[in-house]
């Protein structure tokens, strides 16, 4: 097992190492094909290099990204690069989920982080004890845990979510506010296992997509009959999460509120695992100032 684990690694990391020159080539390529397209001149750092990009362009297929182009949606290179491989299987095989704390949690995280646990088929509570970080990743890993999912707290209010995906990232970090746990929602309905249909409302920006799929790829495939619906909202840079449940009245649609109630700002994408948070690459962070959704 360890021995696979370290081969998967390598060749991981050697499909991240060669996506920048990927990138590079296929930028080249794309500009000189825009300025063929447009009758307009080479730029002069592609001068040296066009005859030989322009021969291969003719290679080039056009692929899912050139016909989103074509139909009007913009997109970036048609190269496969490592995020492609982070979520290869959704859909495919359930997702499978642990969710912890940080050490010697308040009742109220604790309380918290079993609300949370229910949202998710398939997912397991683990106490955090002394174990460090690396030993936890390692642990899941080898029993094939798909996201580990680490909660904090400040002063007995959950305050911080951080999802980490494996094998190999990316790590998606989330504040948390306006926490609502069930027992504090009025007229609350059961709590249901169905593996619940998805709504995702004003994600249209690229990072705003990204978050999406970090979220998205939590929830296994639901089933038609499935009476749960979970709801994740952008307002503002804020997500604002609503669980309810559905049943049909007399030809009329009731919806009950199951709860937690939260709100989620993401300010850091990092495309590594939490065993590894400084080596890692930083995919997108807050202080870049960069909004994350359209308004």
């Amino acid at each position: 097992m360890l021995r696979r684990q370290a081969r998967l690694r390598r060749e991981y990391l050697f499909r991240k190492a060669t996506e920048g020159k990927h990138k590079a080539l296929q930028d080249k390529k794309s500009k000189i094909k825009k300025a063929l397209e447009d009758h307009t001149p080479i730029h002069g750092d592609l001068k040296r290099d066009a005859l030989k990009l322009q021969d291969k362009l003719k290679w080039d297929d056009a692929g899912p990204q050139r016909a989103a182009e074509i139909g009007g949606i913009s997109g970036g290179a048609n190269t496969a690069n490592s995020q492609d491989d982070e979520y290869r299987f959704a859909g495919c095989e359930d997702p499978k989920i642990m969710i912890t704390t940080s050490r010697d949690p308040s009742a109220k995280l604790k309380q918290f982080v079993k609300e949370i646990r229910l949202i998710f088929p398939n997912a397991q509570r683990m106490n955090r004890g002394n174990f460090e970080m690396k030993q936890l990743i390692h642990a899941c890993r080898a029993n094939n845990v798909t996201d580990f999912i680490v909660i904090h707290e400040h002063r007995g209010v959950p305050d911080n979510l951080i999802i980490c995906h494996l094998p190999y990232g990316p790590t998606a970090c989330f504040n948390i506010s306006g926490v609502v746990m069930r027992h504090d929602i009025p007229d609350i309905g059961p709590m249901s296992e169905q593996k619940p249909h998805l709504i995702f409302h004003n994600f249209k920006t690229k990072l705003a997509e990204r978050t999406m799929s970090i979220l998205k790829y939590l929830f296994p495939v639901p089933k038609e009959e499935s009476k749960r619906v979970m709801t994740f909202a952008n307002h503002d840079d804020y997500i604002s999460f609503r669980h309810h449940t559905f049943k049909t009245v007399e030809r009329e649609l009731v919806m009950t509120e199951v709860g937690p109630r939260f709100q989620l700002k993401l300010y850091q994408i990092k495309l590594g695992t939490l065993d590894e948070l400084e080596a890692a690459d930083t995919e997108w962070t807050g202080g870049n100032r960069m909004m994350m959704f359209d308004e």
